[in-house]
């Protein structure tokens, strides 16, 4: 169902909302909602409606957008299982308006204590199949989105905890309406739900669960709670932590009780660069994505992206020649930095990244890319590399992003890796536990291999960009390593194709991390495909849908334009005053 919106009616919808923000769109006096909304006292552009609501209900009765992100991850886990929830983690980037400034709160999962290099290998040494290795209790990384919403919660907070969770509990225990993309989530994991009480929640009687079916989840409306009553201590130190360390010993896993109690959150500061006069804020390892989304637009800010077509394979084939230099930089330097050094200031070298851009030919692409040396560019020595067997499957997530009426923004992804993660469910609590450890090496060795309390790396690229000092946009998107790349397009479709947000979203995308097959989205043309086959590439046979975008567009006069991507039912609602008209 992808792109099922055409361009034409895009632009119409941008045209009437921005013409009409409060008046024949609204569908209430105090919020829009559909796939793209304008508001003027705040904005909330989620994956799922019920979670879109939520939030929006959070900022209309004197919420900020951090109270109202914590609503929407608690939903999302309720009506989005298969995504996100309190057995994963995720990247937090916090605007405060007030202060002008960013802030990290990276609640990215840790292996245990027990976790050892060579976990994902064999007893002959050779790399276990990602199809096992996945839903393992090796797999399992100590989770960290609850311990990242509670920190959240207290730096910024201004509810009541039970207003923000009340809404959650109050949906676990009634329902949630399946939709499609649920209902095939469902239908494609059977097997690995119905290994744990996943199987009881997901697949009653045996059968999955049907769009438009009712998904109760009483066990997780306790969990919640418990929550409620005890704060996060509940899940680190009490009844719910030994549930959970207990299921992942019965999986074959090494995590403890003492790992939850030991688990820390890191509060980081972005990485940041520009790209045509635009401040970029991204996120800083252990995630991968700031650093190749900023290596990427910088490559392109050497040619003139305006000059050729939004579909031209002059376009693609730049886009691609980008992706399989940065990749390969983000494939050998990138782990955990309280581990690893990784190259950072070398990495966004304004002179190292005219070298790779050099690189880059018309007409021809290039068959021998190989990672180049960040190290010559800063202080330092690498931590050495080691060839990886690449047969990890790409993982979904979700993305959310929240703009309050006093400026203040909240963008993050968050996630279980694949989708349901391992497919365990912690019996009697209702949630699903992540398979994160396996963004890990399986060969041990580099920067990202497996080491207890160690982050494994990630793709998530929560962004924000800003114009003049003031914010202009935030986006992200799911997707696994696809993410950096929906990311990097979606901010050129703005800045350099000058798109309304929503039509930026839905242009089709491309992902192609080495050469030098492409993964396409239905809409590119044929003969764009057709001339960069002649140079070099090679296209997929049949389009797959690329990430699923949520982005919200900060106007002049401080009002915002969101919108949802339509590979799912994401939901975009913007607040504004009773007859408030722009």
């Amino acid at each position: 169902m992808k792109r099922k919106i055409g361009l034409l009616f895009v632009v119409l919808v941008l045209m009437l909302t921005m013409a009409f923000p409060a008046g024949i769109l609204a569908k209430s006096p105090h919020f829009q909602e559909g796939k793209e909304a304008y508001g003027t006292e705040g904005m909330v552009a989620t994956a799922h409606p019920e979670a879109s609501k939520i939030g929006a209900e959070v900022l209309k009765k004197g919420g900020n957008a951090v109270d109202a992100a914590i609503a929407i991850q608690l939903a999302l886990n309720v009506a989005e299982p298969m995504m996100s929830g309190i057995g994963g983690g995720g990247f937090m980037m916090v605007y405060d308006a007030g202060e002008e400034d960013i802030t990290i709160i990276d609640s990215r999962e840790r292996a245990p204590a027990g976790a050892t290099p060579d976990m994902f290998l064999d007893e002959n040494g050779n790399v276990i199949p990602f199809s096992q290795r996945h839903i393992s209790g090796d797999a399992v990384g100590v989770p960290g989105t609850l311990k990242g919403l509670m920190t959240a919660y207290e730096e910024w907070g201004t509810r009541p905890f039970n207003q923000l969770i009340n809404p959650s509990i109050k949906l676990a225990d009634k329902g949630v309406e399946v939709n499609g993309v649920l209902a095939d989530a469902i239908a494609d994991n059977q097997e690995k739900l119905a290994r744990s009480t996943a199987g009881e929640v997901f697949l009653p009687d045996g059968e999955p669960l049907q769009e438009g079916e009712q998904l109760v989840q009483s066990d997780l409306a306790n969990t919640y709670k418990k929550i409620r009553k005890d704060g996060a201590e509940a899940f680190y130190e009490g009844e719910i932590g030994e549930a959970l360390a207990d299921t992942v010993q019965d999986f074959g896993g090494s995590m403890t009780e003492q790992d939850l109690d030991n688990y820390e959150i890191s509060i980081d500061e972005p990485v940041t660069g520009t790209y045509r006069g635009y401040e970029i804020a991204s996120m800083p390892p252990p995630s991968s994505g700031g650093l190749t989304v900023l290596q990427m637009l910088k490559m392109l800010e050497g040619f003139d992206m305006s000059s050729y077509d939004v579909q031209s394979p002059e376009k693609y084939h730049l886009m691609a020649e980008a992706m399989h230099l940065a990749y390969a930089d983000r494939n050998t330097y990138i782990g955990d930095p309280q581990f690893v050094n990784v190259p950072v200031q070398g990495m966004l070298n304004e002179e190292y990244l005219a070298e790779r851009r050099s690189l880059i030919e018309f007409g021809q692409a290039n068959q021998n890319v190989e990672p180049g040396n960040p190290w010559a560019y800063q202080d330092g020595e690498s931590t050495g590399t080691v060839t990886q067997q690449d047969d990890r499957e790409i993982g979904e997530t979700t993305h959310f992003s929240v703009a309050d009426k006093w400026g203040n923004v909240v963008t993050y992804t968050t996630t279980i890796e694949q989708v349901f993660g391992t497919g365990i469910m912690v019996p009697g609590y209702g949630f699903m536990l992540n398979n994160e450890l396996t963004d890990f090496d399986a060969v041990p060795g580099g920067p990202n291999q497996v080491e207890p309390n160690k982050r494994p790396m990630s793709s998530m690229s929560p962004t924000m960009v800003f114009k003049d000092g003031e914010p202009f946009m935030s986006v992200g998107s799911p997707g696994g390593a696809t993410i950096i790349t929906s990311v990097f397009q979606t901010i050129v479709n703005v800045i350099d194709y000058d798109m309304g947000l929503k039509s930026a979203i839905e242009e089709p995308r491309i992902y192609s991390p080495t050469y030098p097959s492409i993964r396409w989205e239905e809409g590119i043309p044929a003969d764009a495909r057709q001339m960069m086959e002649q140079w070099g590439h090679q296209w997929q046979k049949t389009p797959v849908d690329i990430g699923n975008v949520q982005a919200i567009r900060m106007l002049e006069d401080g009002s915002y334009v969101g919108a949802a991507d339509s590979t799912r039912e994401g939901t975009a609602i913007g607040l504004n005053k009773p007859g408030k008209k722009k």
